[in-house]
């Protein structure tokens, strides 16, 4: 899993670890964006590098910084593009961890300079442009918290990370669309 605090907070790892039974490692910074994971000459780039030339990954999670594929749309593409082409070139198969809004009405919704449905729209876009170039999985979260942050609390107190139950729904998305393309390559039923 290459990203940020979206990816570590409430150890959402173990989460996908125990819902698939696989191995799950994880390349996170607070903060970080996906570009870092290209640099070698920064310590999670050349963590990350290494991993992928030297070890053997079936699926790797890709996930950008909150608003940066709104903001920043065609560096995000870019970025995406060279780490899909490095993760096929290792033998795995991408996956994108399409994020979420910030809560409605949040302080931090209010900071972005988006609304609501702006940044949800955006993400949605940019994501489903980089799955799509790139043949990889989609693992669409943003909507679920689209759909059901109306009736439930899957945010942070800080209105951008998700709470435990907002970081389950994650790993549980992520973890269906893995299991759902395994069953697809393996011909079996879990």
């Amino acid at each position: 899993m290459l990203g940020n605090s979206y990816i570590f907070t409430n150890d959402m790892p173990k989460m996908l670890a125990e819902l698939t039974g696989a191995e799950v490692a994880h390349h996170t910074r607070g903060g970080a964006r996906l570009a870092e994971q290209l640099n070698p000459k920064t310590e999670m780039g050349a963590r990350t590098q290494k991993a992928l030339s030297e070890e053997h990954w079936d699926y790797v999670v890709l996930q950008e910084m909150s608003k940066a594929p709104v903001k920043t749309r065609e560096k995000f593409l870019k970025t995406a593009a060279a780490l899909c082409d490095q993760i096929h070139v290792a033998g795995a198969k991408p996956v994108f961890y399409l994020t979420w809004a910030y809560q409605r009405d949040s302080a931090q919704m209010k900071k972005s300079g988006l609304d609501y449905d702006e940044m949800y729209c955006g993400l949605q876009e940019a994501y489903r442009e980089a799955a799509f170039a790139s043949d990889a999985l989609l693992a669409d979260v943003g909507t679920a918290f689209y759909q059901q942050s109306i009736y439930r609390n899957l945010y942070a107190d800080d209105g951008s990370h998700p709470n435990e139950e907002g970081s389950r729904l994650a790993a549980e998305i992520i973890a269906a669309v893995i299991m759902e393309d395994y069953d697809l390559l393996e011909g079996s039923k879990w």
